[in-house]
Parts: structure tokens; sequence; C-alpha cells
């Protein structure tokens, strides 16, 4: 990479005279000591040298005052904060700054620059910045040597968040499920900055996609994942990645029992990989759930334990195909954001993962530093955290919400979206609003008993309808009209 050994290339650079506290010559300690001349200590790997390459981040600013275009390609490379050093961070701001403003960035321009600013000595003076472009031959290959300073960068941090991931686990102060989060934040703050990288897709490829999606649409065909309702299906086209489905409901109307309907589909029906997320009921209820709507058998016979040989029958012949179903239910409790965030994308790397439901959102317990907040920011925290899960993943997420009062308020017992319970971010969040009525939880002798609506309420890409389902209690099910 180099044409002399980097060290001695790098010693035999002119060097600004050193002051106290020069950013450009770090302080030397004990660990600049060969490690035979200093006693063995158990600190040493946290003060070895954080990983840094001094030649290559030159190499980067020599490129750019060269040439206007190695600006631009190292800039969607590297931010400032990438240096190691604080000098090639002040002098990178100011490439940037003119840059932007559209003059011309070389070391006469940049000397006036940090002349103008104050900064000029602390990053070595003019000579330096000449001594920059003196180390470059060609700017050519100044979008390489961004490559390994941000590889640098992304190491050092991997380094800080270790050290502060040590520092808790030394400390032990907190709750630990709360020790927990933070450290896995640390890590997922890395992470995510190498996500960010991201260029975005060219437009020929989104049109393309979406050529697709359009023709798969004019077809009938279902796009997203298949909800198990016909009618849904026919005005959703299913649930599509990345959206935050929203299925909000009064108490005792049966929100589980069709979040489970549309866990069932996707995983025992189609074979996709479903994350069921349940605040609220425990895994055995769950699965006596599932059982129940998948064999048709009574609830009750299963929770009381009156099972005929009928039952069994049936039961056996579902068992198999509800065994090789990829759902995975989680029953923790005291779930956070980031708890279900993690889980989330250990999944869909482990068995992949093509829809998220959680039920409850409002049980999603807040992170440490929020418990001081209002609940209405909360909810909204919430919200705003599954939304950027379901974009991050690419998979729908769909999850459960409590309505106000305002129905009961009201002659018409249908709720409405302005009934959503603690926050209007969840509506301004959701992609799909879905509220679920049943008459006959009002009126048992309603002539609509046995039924059920699901109101679509808010559809950011497509109409809103309300569709009617049957409500099969004793089954745990609700199902097409059609299937009664």
């Amino acid at each position: 990479m180099y044409a002399t050994a980097p060290g001695a290339w790098f010693a035999s650079l002119p060097r600004a005279p050193r002051n106290v506290g020069d950013p450009l010559e770090p302080t030397v300690t004990t660990t600049d000591l060969p490690r035979q001349s200093r006693p063995r200590d158990d600190r040493d790997d946290f003060e070895r040298t954080p990983p840094q390459d001094l030649e290559a981040e030159q190499s980067v600013l020599g490129g750019m005052l060269l040439s206007k275009d190695a600006i631009g390609e190292v800039s969607e490379i590297i931010k400032a904060r990438d240096f190691y050093r604080p000098a090639h961070e002040t002098i990178y701001a100011a490439i940037l700054d003119l840059y932007a403003a559209g003059e011309p960035a070389d070391p006469i321009t940049i000397a006036a620059e940090l002349t103008k600013r104050g900064e000029i000595t602390k990053v070595g003076g003019a000579s330096y910045l000449h001594t920059l472009v003196q180390t470059v031959p060609t700017a050519a290959n100044a979008a390489y040597y961004a490559e390994i300073v941000h590889e640098r960068a992304v190491l050092r941090r991997l380094v800080e968040a270790g050290t502060r991931i040590a520092q808790l686990g030394y400390a032990g102060a907190g709750e630990l499920d709360e020790i927990v989060n933070t450290a896995q934040a640390e890590m997922y703050a890395v992470t995510e900055e190498r996500a960010d990288r991201d260029p975005g897709s060219p437009i020929a490829s989104i049109v393309e996609r979406v050529v697709d999606s359009v023709g798969a649409r004019s077809e009938g065909e279902i796009t997203g994942v298949p909800t198990g309702f016909i009618d849904l299906d026919s005005l959703t086209k299913g649930w599509q990645p990345g959206q935050l489905i929203v299925l909000a409901a009064r108490p005792a109307m049966g929100k589980s029992t069709i979040a489970l309907d549309f866990a069932r589909a996707a995983a025992i029906q189609h074979g996709l990989g479903v994350a069921l997320f349940s605040l609220e009921m425990s895994e055995d209820e769950i699965g006596m759930r599932v059982l129940s709507a998948e064999a048709r058998v009574a609830l009750h016979h299963l929770r009381g334990g009156t099972v005929t040989d009928d039952d069994w029958a049936r039961v056996g012949r579902r068992l198999p195909a509800i065994g090789a179903a990829r759902l995975h239910v989680d029953d923790s409790p005291g779930l956070t954001l980031a708890d279900i965030r993690t889980r989330t994308r250990r999944l869909a790397a482990q068995d992949g993962l093509d829809l998220v439901i959680v039920d409850y959102l409002q049980l999603i317990t807040p992170a440490g530093s929020r418990r001081n907040s209002s609940r209405q920011e909360d909810v909204a925290e919430m919200s705003r955290g599954l939304k950027l899960l379901a974009k991050d993943l690419r998979v729908p997420v769909i999850a459960l919400s409590q309505l106000n009062r305002g129905p009961e308020q009201r002659q018409d017992k249908r709720p409405m979206v302005s009934d959503l319970r603690e926050s209007g971010a969840i509506e301004n969040d959701a992609d799909v609003v879905v509220l679920l009525h049943r008459e006959d939880a009002y009126e048992k002798e309603s002539p609509r008993a046995g039924e059920g609506e699901l109101i679509v309420g808010k559809h950011r890409n497509g109409p809103t309808a309300t569709i009617t389902v049957a409500f099969q209690g004793h089954y745990s099910r609700f199902v097409d009209m059609a299937q009664t």
C-alpha cells in the first residue's frame, strides 16, 4: 500500500512543534512502553492503543485536498468523528464546509478557513496541510483509504462499547434487565451506524419492484403475508413488509384471538416465520387456543380435561402441521422495546422472520431512562419503535392496542380510529388500523350474535372498508362468513 515501511514513512513526515495538549502528539503512557518493560496488568487489554491507521487518515485528507471528486467520494464513506486524530477531524470538517459552500478546498483555502476559526495552530499550521498533499501522489485511492479509516473507527467503537459494557457488569448498579438492555443498546448503536451507510436503492430497481407488485395486485395475487381472511386479503393484498398494523378493540372483544388467527394463517397455513410476543397471556394458554382453533376442539374441553375420543382424533390429525410451524411464542414478563428488537433480530438471523405480533402495545415496559415520562410519551415511544422495527426488518409488525371508553359512551358502539387509547401517535405511525367490534359483546340477544366486524379505519396505501367475519368463541377463532 505504501512505497516504504509505514512506520518509517510516517516518521519522516514534517511535524509541527509539539505543545502540551497538541492533538497531533498523543500523550505517552505506560502502554507506549514495550510490554516486557512493564509489569503485566489485567487492565492491559483496556489500555492498549485503540484501532487506528494514521497513514490512511493522512492519505484521505491529502487526496481530498487534491481533488474535488475525492471529497464527494470520501464524504459518502466516513464522518468527521471517524478520524482518530482530533486535528484530522478538524481539517476534514473544514474541507466539507468549503465543499458544501461550493468553494475550492485546497491547502491555501483550508489554511485561511482554519485561521479564521482560530484552529490553524491546533492542526499543526499551514505547513502540515501542504505535508498532507505531499503524502499522496494521486487522489485516485482516496475512497480506498477512507474505507480503512471507517473500518478502524468501527473497531474503536466496538472497543468503547465493550469497555462500557464491562464497566456496567463490574458496577452491577441497577436492575439486571436494565443493565442488559443498556448493554444491548450499546452494541445495537454500532451495528445501526453500519446500516446508516446504506446508500439507498437506484430508481430503476425500485420501479421494477413496484411494477412487479402492481402486476401481481392486478391479477388478484396476495403480495404480502396472508391474513387468513378472504375479504381482508382482497382489500390489503396481505400484510406488507415494513408496515405497522394496529389492531385495536375494547376489552373482551377478541383482540388476542384474531391476532392468533393472523399468526396461524401465516405460520401454519403458509409456512412463514412468525414471532408472537404475548405480554398478557401465557404460552400455555396460547398453545391451548392454537390447538382448539386448528383441531376444532372446544376450548372448554381442553381447559377442563374433558376431551373426548373424537377430540383426540382431531388433535392427532393437526399436530404434525402445528409442530412444523415456525411460530415462536415469547411470554416473558416485563419486555421492553429493546428486548423485542433484540429477539426479533436474532430470530430473523436464525430462522427467518416474516411477521411480528405484539400483544399488546400498552404492556411494553418503558426503558429505565423513561420511567419518569408520561404515559402518552411512553406509548408514543413504543409505537414509533415498532414502526422502526418493521422498516428495519422489512416485515409487517402487528401491534395490539386498547381503545378508550369512547365507544361505550355513544349510541353506536362501533369504534373509530380516534378512540385509540393514550396516544394520537399510534394513529400517525400506523400504516393500517383495524378496529375489532362485536355487537353481541354489548347486547347478548343481538340479531348479529356470533358476528364480528373488522373495521379498516386507516389504510395508508389503499381503501378502507368494514369486513364481516364469524366469531367461533368455543373454538377460540374468527373465520370467514363463508365457513359458517
